[in-house]
């Protein structure tokens, strides 16, 4: 038994040998965002929409996910990039993620689903000066390589806190997810930190799925809600969210999904909770 383990284990490294290092998954070393808080003058920031879909970072060669997975793009789509690394958000419109994350995950892209699909612009790892310095680097990369797929996320400056919310406002009323801040005079950093913020109506977290609970009414037979458990061991239900499709094929048991709240009860569980997504692993 043992000779066996010794020559399966011989096996596996020579595997993992012959993969090449570009195929395996490491995740790149990214700016990650805190959350805005109330007492942040906003002034000393960089404000841009944040776009619900999919991180893709650029090291000048390939194209790969946060996770460091690749990100099989149709040839022409990482043609048009330029040596220069890049980071934003593979994206296809307001609403549109789930139909994105399915496009971008594919091991064989569909030319015709890519031509939906636009890399959103908003960082240059590790390029030099501040970032009031990289977005003008940003928009003449975009402009340089003048390709509908390839556009610089508009960046833009805001007064007063007021002037911030009123924004957010007007994002969200469109169908946004909330507001990006970026500190204006910040040189690259990588990791989570208040160089970049987060600014939303809502808060998100993940629960995995643990039961689906029958409907009623007009969803008897379908889907009624997710029975869920949060990483701590807390149990709760989510039934709002869903569409008619979702409802007839609900996320799997076991599944880990996104879901959005307001505000936490006495008892520390989200208040109206509303399914947001599949967490999906690329």
């Amino acid at each position: 038994m043992r000779a066996l383990l010794c020559g399966l284990c011989a096996v596996l490294v020579l595997i993992l040998n012959l993969v090449p290092a570009t195929a395996r998954a490491e995740a790149p070393a990214i700016l990650l965002a805190e959350v805005y808080r109330p007492q942040i003058d906003p002034a000393a920031y960089w404000i841009s929409e944040k776009f619900d879909g999919v991180r893709g970072v650029w090291d000048g060669q390939t194209l790969r996910f946060r996770s460091g997975n690749i990100v099989h793009a149709p040839a022409w789509f990482i043609a048009a990039l330029p040596p220069t690394p890049l980071d934003g958000e593979l994206w296809a419109g307001r609403g549109n993620f789930e139909r994105l994350s399915g496009i971008v995950r594919k091991e064989e892209p569909v030319d015709a689903e890519w031509r939906e699909v636009r890399y959103m612009i908003f960082e240059l790892p590790g390029a030099a000066g501040d970032f009031s310095a990289r977005v003008q680097q940003i928009r003449q990369i975009v402009a340089t390589a003048n390709q509908p797929w390839l556009q610089a996320v508009e960046q833009f400056r805001v007064a007063d806190r007021a002037a911030l919310q009123k924004k957010m406002a007007a994002v969200v009323k469109a169908g946004g997810e909330g507001l990006m801040l970026h500190r204006a005079d910040a040189p690259y950093i990588a990791g989570r930190n208040d160089a970049l913020l987060k600014l939303k109506p809502w808060e998100d977290a993940e629960a995995r799925v643990v039961g689906h609970v029958p409907g009623k009414g007009r969803n008897g037979g379908r889907l009624g809600a997710l029975s869920v458990e949060t990483p701590d061991g807390r149990r709760f239900r989510v039934g709002s969210g869903f569409t008619d499709q979702l409802r007839e094929n609900p996320p799997a048991v076991g599944s880990t999904i996104t879901y959005r709240f307001r505000a936490l009860t006495a008892s520390g569980l989200p208040r109206f909770p509303t399914y947001l997504r599949v967490r999906e692993e690329p």
